[in-house]
Protein backbone atom coordinates (compact mmCIF):
# COMPACT_ATOMS: atom_id res chain seq x y z
CA UNK A 1 0.00 0.00 0.00
CA UNK A 2 2.90 2.41 -0.82
CA UNK A 3 1.68 3.45 -4.17
CA UNK A 4 -2.22 2.88 -4.02
CA UNK A 5 -5.28 1.95 -2.78
CA UNK A 6 -6.66 -0.83 -5.56
CA UNK A 7 -7.89 -3.64 -3.94
CA UNK A 8 -8.59 -2.22 -0.46
CA UNK A 9 -11.62 -1.70 1.22
CA UNK A 10 -11.84 1.92 2.83
CA UNK A 11 -14.38 3.69 5.00
CA UNK A 12 -14.57 7.17 5.37
CA UNK A 13 -16.62 9.64 8.01
CA UNK A 14 -17.91 13.00 7.32
CA UNK A 15 -18.32 11.43 3.83
CA UNK A 16 -20.49 13.88 1.72
CA UNK A 17 -18.57 16.66 1.50
CA UNK A 18 -15.67 19.03 1.63
CA UNK A 19 -12.39 16.80 2.37
CA UNK A 20 -14.71 13.34 2.83
CA UNK A 21 -16.02 13.71 -0.23
CA UNK A 22 -12.19 14.17 -2.18
CA UNK A 23 -10.82 11.48 0.14
CA UNK A 24 -14.14 9.18 -1.71
CA UNK A 25 -13.09 9.83 -5.08
CA UNK A 26 -9.60 9.09 -4.88
CA UNK A 27 -10.32 5.77 -3.17
CA UNK A 28 -12.20 4.92 -6.49
CA UNK A 29 -10.39 6.07 -8.97
CA UNK A 30 -7.18 4.50 -7.69
CA UNK A 31 -9.21 1.10 -8.28
CA UNK A 32 -10.55 0.34 -4.27
CA UNK A 33 -12.40 -2.65 -3.75
CA UNK A 34 -14.81 -0.95 -1.96
CA UNK A 35 -15.37 2.01 -1.01
CA UNK A 36 -17.70 2.86 2.79
CA UNK A 37 -19.19 6.06 2.92
CA UNK A 38 -20.55 7.14 6.42
CA UNK A 39 -22.55 10.77 6.91
CA UNK A 40 -25.39 12.21 8.55
CA UNK A 41 -26.89 14.32 5.54
CA UNK A 42 -29.07 11.60 3.55
CA UNK A 43 -29.18 13.99 0.80
CA UNK A 44 -25.66 14.66 0.08
CA UNK A 45 -24.74 11.05 0.82
CA UNK A 46 -27.33 9.92 -2.02
CA UNK A 47 -25.74 12.25 -4.28
CA UNK A 48 -22.25 11.27 -3.41
CA UNK A 49 -23.12 7.72 -3.96
CA UNK A 50 -24.52 8.42 -7.14
CA UNK A 51 -21.45 10.60 -8.67
CA UNK A 52 -18.76 8.06 -7.22
CA UNK A 53 -20.60 5.04 -8.79
CA UNK A 54 -21.09 7.09 -12.55
CA UNK A 55 -17.33 7.38 -11.87
CA UNK A 56 -17.14 3.37 -11.81
CA UNK A 57 -18.92 3.37 -14.81
CA UNK A 58 -17.24 5.55 -16.67
CA UNK A 59 -13.86 3.69 -15.25
CA UNK A 60 -15.21 0.69 -16.65
CA UNK A 61 -16.33 1.62 -19.98
CA UNK A 62 -12.85 3.11 -21.03
CA UNK A 63 -10.71 -0.18 -19.14
CA UNK A 64 -12.26 -3.35 -18.20
CA UNK A 65 -12.50 -4.00 -14.38
CA UNK A 66 -11.74 -0.50 -13.66
CA UNK A 67 -7.64 -1.16 -14.81
CA UNK A 68 -5.99 1.58 -15.92
CA UNK A 69 -5.85 2.19 -19.57
CA UNK A 70 -2.89 -0.22 -21.49
CA UNK A 71 -2.60 -2.40 -17.74
CA UNK A 72 -1.38 -6.30 -17.82
CA UNK A 73 -4.49 -8.71 -18.25
CA UNK A 74 -3.92 -9.73 -14.50
CA UNK A 75 -6.25 -7.19 -13.55
CA UNK A 76 -9.62 -8.79 -15.70
CA UNK A 77 -11.65 -10.75 -13.56
CA UNK A 78 -11.70 -8.53 -10.58
CA UNK A 79 -14.99 -6.85 -9.93
CA UNK A 80 -14.54 -2.75 -9.72
CA UNK A 81 -14.89 -1.37 -7.06
CA UNK A 82 -18.20 -1.09 -4.92
CA UNK A 83 -19.26 2.02 -3.21
CA UNK A 84 -21.56 1.57 -0.02
CA UNK A 85 -23.17 4.80 1.62
CA UNK A 86 -24.57 4.41 5.22
CA UNK A 87 -26.91 7.00 6.76
CA UNK A 88 -24.36 7.47 10.71
CA UNK A 89 -24.77 10.05 13.16
CA UNK A 90 -20.86 9.24 14.65
CA UNK A 91 -22.08 11.02 17.80
CA UNK A 92 -23.68 8.23 18.83
CA UNK A 93 -22.16 5.08 20.03
CA UNK A 94 -25.14 2.50 19.08
CA UNK A 95 -25.24 4.08 15.76
CA UNK A 96 -21.29 3.23 15.45
CA UNK A 97 -21.66 -0.19 16.88
CA UNK A 98 -24.89 -1.02 14.81
CA UNK A 99 -23.63 0.39 11.34
CA UNK A 100 -20.29 -1.29 12.22
CA UNK A 101 -21.27 -4.17 12.43
CA UNK A 102 -23.23 -4.18 8.83
CA UNK A 103 -20.09 -2.45 7.41
CA UNK A 104 -18.26 -6.16 8.63
CA UNK A 105 -21.06 -8.29 7.08
CA UNK A 106 -21.81 -6.69 4.09
CA UNK A 107 -18.04 -5.57 2.97
CA UNK A 108 -15.73 -7.62 5.10
CA UNK A 109 -12.64 -5.93 7.23
CA UNK A 110 -11.67 -2.36 6.66
CA UNK A 111 -8.42 -1.73 5.18
CA UNK A 112 -8.18 1.77 5.15
CA UNK A 113 -10.14 4.21 8.03
CA UNK A 114 -10.50 7.32 7.45
CA UNK A 115 -11.77 9.20 10.72
CA UNK A 116 -12.49 12.41 8.43
CA UNK A 117 -15.65 13.67 10.34
CA UNK A 118 -15.70 16.60 12.24
CA UNK A 119 -17.86 19.66 13.90
CA UNK A 120 -16.56 23.05 15.44
CA UNK A 121 -17.93 25.82 17.61
CA UNK A 122 -16.13 29.08 17.32
CA UNK A 123 -17.38 30.94 20.64
CA UNK A 124 -16.14 31.67 23.86
CA UNK A 125 -16.02 28.51 26.19
CA UNK A 126 -18.91 30.42 28.62
CA UNK A 127 -21.13 31.06 25.53
CA UNK A 128 -20.84 27.05 24.64
CA UNK A 129 -24.26 24.95 25.95
CA UNK A 130 -23.16 22.00 27.54
CA UNK A 131 -26.05 20.00 25.57
CA UNK A 132 -26.17 21.61 22.12
CA UNK A 133 -22.13 22.65 21.86
CA UNK A 134 -19.17 20.50 24.44
CA UNK A 135 -21.15 17.20 24.37
CA UNK A 136 -21.87 17.17 20.82
CA UNK A 137 -18.06 18.10 19.82
CA UNK A 138 -16.26 16.05 22.19
CA UNK A 139 -18.65 13.45 20.61
CA UNK A 140 -18.10 13.62 17.32
CA UNK A 141 -14.35 14.79 16.75
CA UNK A 142 -12.67 12.91 20.00
CA UNK A 143 -14.70 9.95 21.05
CA UNK A 144 -16.34 8.75 17.61
CA UNK A 145 -12.56 8.12 16.31
CA UNK A 146 -11.83 5.93 19.12
CA UNK A 147 -15.05 4.45 18.77
CA UNK A 148 -14.84 3.57 15.38
CA UNK A 149 -11.75 2.47 15.40
CA UNK A 150 -12.28 0.32 18.70
CA UNK A 151 -14.79 -1.20 15.94
CA UNK A 152 -12.30 -2.01 12.97
CA UNK A 153 -9.17 -2.45 14.48
CA UNK A 154 -9.24 -5.79 15.67
CA UNK A 155 -10.06 -6.88 11.96
CA UNK A 156 -7.21 -5.00 11.07
CA UNK A 157 -4.64 -6.73 13.28
CA UNK A 158 -5.89 -9.88 12.45
CA UNK A 159 -5.85 -9.66 8.96
CA UNK A 160 -1.90 -9.39 8.43
CA UNK A 161 -2.97 -7.16 5.57
CA UNK A 162 -1.25 -3.73 4.77
CA UNK A 163 -3.70 -1.27 6.92
CA UNK A 164 -3.80 2.08 7.51
CA UNK A 165 -5.38 4.57 9.79
CA UNK A 166 -5.87 8.16 9.04
CA UNK A 167 -7.30 10.48 12.44
CA UNK A 168 -8.20 13.63 11.22
CA UNK A 169 -7.14 16.82 13.96
CA UNK A 170 -5.83 19.88 13.78
CA UNK A 171 -3.79 22.49 14.50
CA UNK A 172 -5.83 23.68 17.36
CA UNK A 173 -4.87 20.50 19.00
CA UNK A 174 -1.06 21.66 19.78
CA UNK A 175 -1.52 25.33 20.35
CA UNK A 176 -4.50 26.73 22.19
CA UNK A 177 -6.49 29.61 20.10
CA UNK A 178 -9.48 31.72 21.59
CA UNK A 179 -12.68 31.21 20.72
CA UNK A 180 -11.88 27.87 20.02
CA UNK A 181 -11.52 26.29 23.43
CA UNK A 182 -14.01 22.85 23.07
CA UNK A 183 -12.70 22.57 19.74
CA UNK A 184 -8.76 22.54 20.57
CA UNK A 185 -9.91 20.23 23.45
CA UNK A 186 -11.24 17.52 21.26
CA UNK A 187 -8.30 17.65 18.79
CA UNK A 188 -5.37 17.82 21.45
CA UNK A 189 -7.59 14.63 22.70
CA UNK A 190 -7.28 12.95 18.92
CA UNK A 191 -3.39 13.57 18.76
CA UNK A 192 -2.70 12.33 21.99
CA UNK A 193 -4.68 9.09 21.60
CA UNK A 194 -3.93 8.62 18.15
CA UNK A 195 -0.15 8.82 18.72
CA UNK A 196 -0.37 6.74 21.40
CA UNK A 197 -2.26 4.03 19.43
CA UNK A 198 0.17 4.13 16.96
CA UNK A 199 3.02 3.32 19.40
CA UNK A 200 0.80 0.58 21.05
CA UNK A 201 0.48 -1.16 17.72
CA UNK A 202 4.44 -1.09 17.00
CA UNK A 203 5.25 -2.17 20.23
CA UNK A 204 3.00 -4.90 20.14
CA UNK A 205 4.05 -6.38 16.79
CA UNK A 206 1.17 -5.16 14.35
CA UNK A 207 3.55 -3.00 12.58
CA UNK A 208 1.46 -3.98 9.13
CA UNK A 209 -1.38 -1.27 10.74
CA UNK A 210 -0.22 2.61 10.15
CA UNK A 211 -1.38 5.28 12.19
CA UNK A 212 -1.69 8.77 10.57
CA UNK A 213 -2.51 11.91 12.63
CA UNK A 214 -3.26 14.66 10.89
CA UNK A 215 -3.18 18.23 12.29
CA UNK A 216 -3.77 20.75 9.49
CA UNK A 217 -4.47 24.84 9.62
CA UNK A 218 -7.61 26.40 8.30
CA UNK A 219 -8.89 24.81 5.14
CA UNK A 220 -10.95 26.48 2.58
CA UNK A 221 -14.54 23.84 3.03
CA UNK A 222 -16.45 26.35 4.62
CA UNK A 223 -16.59 24.73 7.96
CA UNK A 224 -14.09 27.59 8.87
CA UNK A 225 -15.66 30.40 7.09
CA UNK A 226 -14.75 33.83 8.52
CA UNK A 227 -11.46 32.70 9.98
CA UNK A 228 -8.38 33.67 8.35
CA UNK A 229 -4.80 32.10 8.36
CA UNK A 230 -2.00 33.15 10.64
CA UNK A 231 1.72 34.98 9.57
CA UNK A 232 2.74 32.62 6.73
CA UNK A 233 0.01 30.20 7.54
CA UNK A 234 -2.91 30.53 4.47
CA UNK A 235 -6.22 29.01 4.18
CA UNK A 236 -5.72 25.70 2.23
CA UNK A 237 -7.32 24.52 -0.53
CA UNK A 238 -8.92 21.28 0.13
CA UNK A 239 -7.61 19.27 -2.82
CA UNK A 240 -4.00 19.92 -2.19
CA UNK A 241 -4.83 18.91 1.78
CA UNK A 242 -6.40 15.61 0.34
CA UNK A 243 -3.34 14.71 -1.97
CA UNK A 244 -0.66 15.71 1.03
CA UNK A 245 -2.87 13.23 3.53
CA UNK A 246 -2.98 10.80 1.20
CA UNK A 247 0.86 10.37 0.41
CA UNK A 248 1.37 10.27 4.24
CA UNK A 249 -1.31 7.89 4.65
CA UNK A 250 0.32 5.36 2.32
CA UNK A 251 3.63 5.82 2.89
CA UNK A 252 2.53 4.95 6.61
CA UNK A 253 4.03 8.35 7.74
CA UNK A 254 3.43 8.88 11.84
CA UNK A 255 2.35 13.05 11.83
CA UNK A 256 1.71 15.09 9.10
CA UNK A 257 1.37 18.70 10.28
CA UNK A 258 0.30 21.64 7.42
CA UNK A 259 1.28 24.17 6.58
CA UNK A 260 4.75 23.58 7.46
CA UNK A 261 4.50 26.95 10.14
CA UNK A 262 2.32 24.38 12.21
CA UNK A 263 5.27 23.06 13.30
CA UNK A 264 7.00 25.44 13.75
CA UNK A 265 4.72 26.90 16.23
CA UNK A 266 4.37 23.52 18.12
CA UNK A 267 8.03 23.78 18.48
CA UNK A 268 8.00 27.55 19.37
CA UNK A 269 5.88 27.06 21.84
CA UNK A 270 7.43 24.29 23.72
CA UNK A 271 10.30 26.26 24.32
CA UNK A 272 9.59 29.09 24.85
CA UNK A 273 8.23 30.70 28.34
CA UNK A 274 4.13 31.07 28.49
CA UNK A 275 4.26 34.71 28.09
CA UNK A 276 7.11 35.05 25.65
CA UNK A 277 4.67 32.53 23.12
CA UNK A 278 1.30 34.31 24.14
CA UNK A 279 3.64 37.60 22.48
CA UNK A 280 4.98 36.09 19.85
CA UNK A 281 1.75 34.26 19.54
CA UNK A 282 -0.64 36.93 19.21
CA UNK A 283 1.42 40.34 18.01
CA UNK A 284 3.81 38.32 15.69
CA UNK A 285 2.05 35.41 14.34
CA UNK A 286 -1.49 36.35 14.72
CA UNK A 287 -2.69 33.11 15.77
CA UNK A 288 -4.92 34.60 18.86
CA UNK A 289 -7.31 36.87 16.55
CA UNK A 290 -7.42 34.04 13.76
CA UNK A 291 -10.94 33.77 14.48
CA UNK A 292 -12.46 36.59 14.96
CA UNK A 293 -14.36 36.92 11.76
CA UNK A 294 -15.74 33.05 12.36
CA UNK A 295 -19.05 32.46 10.99
CA UNK A 296 -18.74 29.20 9.85
CA UNK A 297 -20.79 27.11 7.47
CA UNK A 298 -24.62 29.05 6.77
Amino acid sequence: MTRTVRGARILITGAASGMGRLYAERAVREGARAVVLWDKDADALDRLATDLRAIVIADRDEAPWGAPLRSPSSAAGRPVTSVHPYLVDVGELGAIAQNAQAVRKEVGTIDVLINNAGIVRGKYFWEHDNGDDTRPTMQVNALAPMYITREFLPGMIESLREARIVNIASAAGTVANPRMSVYAASKWAVIGWSDSLRLELKQQGFGHVKVTTVAPSYISTGMFEGARGPLMTPVMDPAYVVERVWRAMLAGRPMLMLPWTVGLAKAMKGVLPTRAWDAVADRVFGVYTTMDGFTGRS
